[in-house]
């Protein structure tokens, strides 16, 4: 039974983070630690406020969460200082909440029902969720579960992003032998090498991975699947091949000057950032110093401006063509349960650096092969320029304009695979691909989503691979190929009335 007047006693508390001209020093997390005394307060309030509604919306894989997770089950058990049963209702739905909690951008919130009349009044879900799964590793309560039985039925697994991940954790608790096979030097996938540190400290997906080895998932880095191990190779030596390897096909921006130097890709940046940070010597592609333009308004251009202020640019301009989102949820464009359409304020933008929006990029201007200077022009919403361009120093231009599906190679023409329409991968009810004993998930199957459809992909392509190796599975399945969601809008919605 819910506390049922939690949500009338406590209002809605946001994690406190650190100063913004302390943290844009570091590479740490952008939140400030409590004493444990208030951590433990604050965490239960705050689990106080769900209602455990007869129908929560929160679970939804259509407006809230794709893994099912048991949000009231856990927020009920945190309020009544039931965490270790907490952190195993946490854990049955999602192998990563460490993750998760961090990275998320909460579609349950947005759907639950306190949410209702203010977009911004709902549990603080991913707060409670990280707070569950931090005091479970630091109490000792995430021990690596070995099978008790093993299949001896080799597995393959190509990407470590969290899809592969999953994926592969499911499959070595089911008693198969899986192997993940990663390209990069270092295993995460963008857990590793997209996301930045102050979004996520790297320590923790090493520290899941050692629990991963502990259970007996085996890991190969350097491994460009495909060329080496080629294909049949592959096939000689699994029974089946799980194809995680993302989305990583990035869009460009064929505009006049997008050859000269100093225009990348925000992948290229983002990944060059993390190497830096892990010891790998200086990034070749450093904002220090420099006019940073980004051009796209999502979490990947986000995440280039809190890395573009922390190497020390000399400006930051976040620009993005659609119009700037009202401050708050408006029924007629985005009804509630639905994730609304509003302004969204991420910690790098209180940071510093300018937003602007209703712009796009008309010419790459520069000097000496090299990028100086945008010509810019002010758009509708049909993307039409209006009035006259205008320019803006820039000598260092980050492309974050989206994702074309994945990446074209070997290993995909040696399966026989051809993307489609939208550059992803198809597969049918099970996750198989056309090509018998490959499965597909995450982002490849996908397309660039969020981190919980990666997750939440991964568990289930691994109920269909564990059903290929043995006719039958007791994974669970959270969601199903073609599976919608029905969260945030990537244009500003149109009215329908």
């Amino acid at each position: 039974m819910p506390d049922p007047r939690g949500f009338l006693r406590y209002d809605r508390c946001e994690p406190p983070r650190r100063p913004a001209d302390e943290r844009v020093r570091d590479w740490a997390e952008v939140h400030r630690a409590q004493s444990p005394d208030e951590e433990l307060r604050t965490i239960r309030e705050q689990a106080a406020r769900c209602m455990d509604c007869g129908l929560p919306f929160c679970h939804s894989a259509g407006t809230g969460c794709p893994l099912g997770n048991l949000i009231p089950e856990w927020n009920d058990l945190v309020r009544r200082d039931r965490w270790a049963e907490a952190a195993d209702r946490l854990h049955a739905t999602d192998n990563f909440p460490e993750f998760t909690g961090r990275l998320c951008p909460a579609p349950c919130e947005s759907a639950c029902v306190l949410a209702r009349d203010d977009h911004a009044a709902g549990v603080t879900v991913e707060r409670i969720e990280r707070a569950i799964a931090d005091r479970a590793w630091a109490d000792g309560r995430v021990p690596p579960r070995p099978p008790v039985h093993r299949t001896g039925r080799p597995v393959a697994v190509v990407g470590s992003g969290p899809a592969g991940l999953a994926a592969a954790q499911q499959l070595t608790r089911a008693g198969h032998a899986v192997t993940v096979l990663e390209r990069a030097d270092r295993l995460g996938g963008l857990l590793r090498y997209g996301i930045p540190a102050f979004k996520m400290d790297k320590a923790l997906v090493d520290r899941r991975l050692a629990q991963m080895r502990a259970e007996g998932t085996v890991f190969r880095t350097g491994t460009e699947a495909g060329i080496d191990p080629d294909a049949a190779a592959l096939r000689a030596e699994f029974d089946a091949v799980v194809l995680a390897v993302g989305a990583g096909r990035a869009r460009d921006l064929p505009v006049p000057g997008r050859e000269l130097a100093g225009v990348h890709p925000a992948m290229e940046f983002l990944v060059a950032a993390n190497h830096e940070c892990a010891g790998d010597g200086p990034t070749p592609i450093s904002a220090a110093g420099r006019h940073v333009v980004i051009v796209g308004g999502g979490d990947t251009g986000t995440d280039c401006f809190g890395t573009a202020l922390r190497q020390g640019a000399r400006s930051v301009t976040q620009l993005d063509y659609r119009p700037r989102p009202p401050g708050r949820r408006d029924e007629d464009v985005t009804p509630w349960p639905l994730v609304p359409w509003v302004l969204r304020t991420a910690p790098a933008h209180e940071e510093g650096g300018t937003r602007r929006f209703e712009v796009t990029v008309q010419h790459f201007l520069g000097s000496g092969g090299r990028v100086r200077t945008l010509e810019l022009a002010e758009v509708d919403a049909r993307r039409t320029p209006r009035g006259d361009t205008f320019e803006i120093p820039c000598d260092l231009a980050l492309l974050a304009v989206g994702f074309e599906g994945v990446q074209r190679g070997p290993l995909l023409e040696a399966f026989g695979l051809v993307p489609g329409e939208r550059g992803t991968l198809g597969c049918d009810d099970h996750w198989q691909t056309a090509t018998p004993g490959v499965f597909v998930c995450g982002d490849a199957h996908r397309g660039a989503s969020l981190v919980v459809w990666a997750i939440a992909e991964g568990r289930a392509a691994a109920h269909g691979v564990d059903t290929f190796l043995t006719g039958e599975s007791e994974l669970p399945v959270p969601v199903r190929p073609g599976s919608l969601h029905l969260g945030f809008p990537r244009f500003p919605p149109r009215r329908t009335g």
